[in-house]
């Protein structure tokens, strides 16, 4: 996730742009005022995206003074755009990289105990097609990391890699260990796969169903720290000066400097151009785009039979077809991305899924009027030159240098890094920066609740308990959905309606008018497209509709007191961006009132 002018960052969404000089428009934020009467830190952090975010959280839990800064929305870019996974990456052993592969499992089965409303465990099924195909070559890759001739793993070294994974997995059984099945026994539980297989493995990692909602749960964990940490989205780093880092606010272009005495670049794939906005000339980073489609397609998702259906194409290529909120995902590509240029799921990428979809599940047709939503993002890979894209290290490093505009001022970079360890990096990355400040840590994020993971029910008489206790106030079946949402953060809500008949909406029966008020008001919303996007899944399974939208702008607009001018703008530029990097097409603009 970046957080730099919009002058390079082309492949961002930039709907500040598109909105008229209004008085909506430009009023100040309230936390934009508070950072602008208060401008200075001890830590700037640049870059919301989950790592940045983190980071924050463990700044904040440790007392110190740190800023964070987003030019587009949190967990907007990057860490938007993931495959809903958190996993230990058996595919790492092959890379020989077990360091990586140890972190990528204690924090999983960590994670299934401190996110418990949005980690889970996925069980994950990859059909084989040989006995030893692979065995040769694999060393090889291993040794080179080069990738040669690619081929489909067979059973003997697929059973090779899962019996080491599961010895890194052992933590109290988080996760249950692989079975191995052969054909018969394979079709009786997938009858939909294809015949031909001779063998399925199938193991647990964890499935993240909603990443954008977890960040922001991250996000208001380090908030509720105290008035020494504070967290500002729309608001870009456009360069240094003197005084410090110089932002800009996205919706009314006011200008002013933060000063800090560490400033941290979390800004994933676009980690050099917010060095160059800065002053300075790196080559980290040389991120992969991967994109993926959501099929509104109830025959593949029975196929699927609940799991993930995960292997790698003879391609080289990762697989995954993801049975998720009632829809299915299928992913992913691994192609090479200048950051200057947007990243969009192509139709050629569409053809490539469509293709790994006949591959596993044969008699199963797909056509292009059941996708529902579609996204790409890049990985923030570091640059890699000759290595290819399956064997760059998904590991992590901090680049230290100084700041020549602001004498006594260090810059952290941090290059790499993925969802399932953003706890441990942010541990990582903040010791360094608590060590350049010469504080000491006073408190550990390891088993430390995640926003409404703490309390939430993990037991089926748990989760009765808790349901029994608020059914009274919006009924049963309301209390569980909204449980599933929020975690225990439900209770936030639940206590502000109380007492209120909740409104549904008049064009989506899975949230009421007060839920969309409570989000806007409560989570930082700004725009139309971070309701649409972040703080709900309307968009990502396919319910959005055109009345819907306008709906959505009106409760908002109410809210925070748009004008019809600011209102038809922000409706304008939702479904441009959703037209254009979503490919969700609405029906006509209504007129707004």
């Amino acid at each position: 996730m970046s957080s730099h002018s919009p002058i390079t960052q082309p492949n961002r969404a930039q709907p500040d742009a598109a909105l008229p000089n209004t008085a909506a428009a430009t009023a100040t934020r309230a936390e934009v005022a508070a950072l602008r009467a208060r401008p200075n830190a001890s830590v700037v952090i640049i870059g919301a995206g989950i790592n940045g975010i983190a980071t924050f959280r463990d700044l904040a839990l440790q007392g110190v003074d740190v800023v964070l800064v987003e030019r587009d929305d949190f967990v907007s870019g990057a860490s938007s755009a993931s495959s809903h996974m958190i996993h230990g990456g058996i595919r790492y052993l092959e890379n020989g990289e077990f360091r990586l592969v140890k972190e990528s499992v204690t924090e999983r089965n960590a994670l299934i105990r401190i996110a418990p409303h949005y980690v889970k465990p996925l069980e994950t099924t990859v059909p084989i097609y040989s006995t030893f195909s692979g065995i040769l070559s694999a060393p090889m890759r291993f040794l080179t990391h080069k990738q040669g001739k690619p081929t489909e793993r067979g059973a003997a070294l697929i059973k090779t890699g899962l019996t080491i994974y599961d010895a890194f997995s052992r933590d109290g059984g988080s996760v249950p260990r692989h079975r191995f099945h052969g054909r018969t026994r394979s079709l009786a539980e997938l009858p939909a796969l294809d015949p031909k297989i001779k063998y399925t493995a199938t193991y647990f990692d964890a499935s993240m169903h909603d990443p954008e909602r977890l960040a922001l749960d991250v996000l208001f964990d380090g908030l509720a720290a105290g008035p020494h940490a504070r967290a500002v989205n729309h608001l870009g780093a456009v360069g240094f000066d003197t005084d410090g880092v110089r932002v800009r606010d996205g919706l009314t272009g006011q200008e002013f400097s933060i000063a800090a005495d560490v400033v941290v670049n979390t800004t994933g794939p676009w980690t050099d151009l917010t060095n160059a906005d800065l002053g300075r000339d790196t080559r980290f980073m040389g991120g992969t785009k991967g994109s993926h489609i959501v099929l509104d397609h109830p025959e593949l998702l029975a196929a699927t039979g609940g799991r993930e259906i995960f292997f790698e194409h003879e391609d080289g290529r990762i697989v995954l077809i993801y049975p998720l909120k009632g829809r299915v995902m299928v992913g992913t590509t691994d192609l090479e991305h200048d950051m200057r240029e947007p990243a969009v799921c192509t139709e050629a990428e569409v053809d490539y899924f469509f293709e790994l979809i006949a591959h596993v599940f044969p008699a199963i047709a797909v056509d292009r009027s059941q996708i529902v939503y579609r996204f790409s993002g890049v990985r923030p890979l570091p640059r890699h030159d000759d290595t290819q894209p399956g064997f760059v290290s998904r590991d992590y490093r901090i680049e230290r240098s100084d700041v020549a505009a602001r004498p006594g001022t260090t810059m952290l970079s941090l290059v790499g890094g993925k969802w399932t360890t953003f706890r441990a990096l942010a541990e990582h990355l903040s010791n360094e920066v608590l060590e350049l400040l010469g504080h000491d840590r006073v408190r550990s994020t390891e088993g430390l609740a995640i926003g409404g993971g703490a309390g939430y029910p993990t037991t089926d008489d748990a989760r009765l308990v808790w349901l029994t206790s608020h059914d009274d106030e919006v009924g049963r079946a309301r209390a569980e959905a909204l449980l599933e949402r929020y975690g225990t953060r439900a209770e936030a809500y639940l206590d502000e309606v109380d007492g209120e008949t909740e409104r549904v909406l008049a064009h989506h029966d899975g949230y009421t008018q007060g839920e969309i008020t409570w989000l806007v008001r409560n989570e930082r919303v700004v725009h139309l497209t971070d309701l649409v996007l972040r703080r709900t899944s309307i968009a990502f399974t396919g319910t959005l509709t055109a009345p819907l939208l306008d709906e959505l702008a009106a409760l908002t607009g109410d809210e925070l007191g748009w004008d019809s001018g600011r209102r038809h703008a922000e409706i304008e530029a939702a479904r441009a961006l959703l037209a254009d990097r979503h490919g969700v097409v609405l029906g006509q603009l209504a007129p707004v009132a």
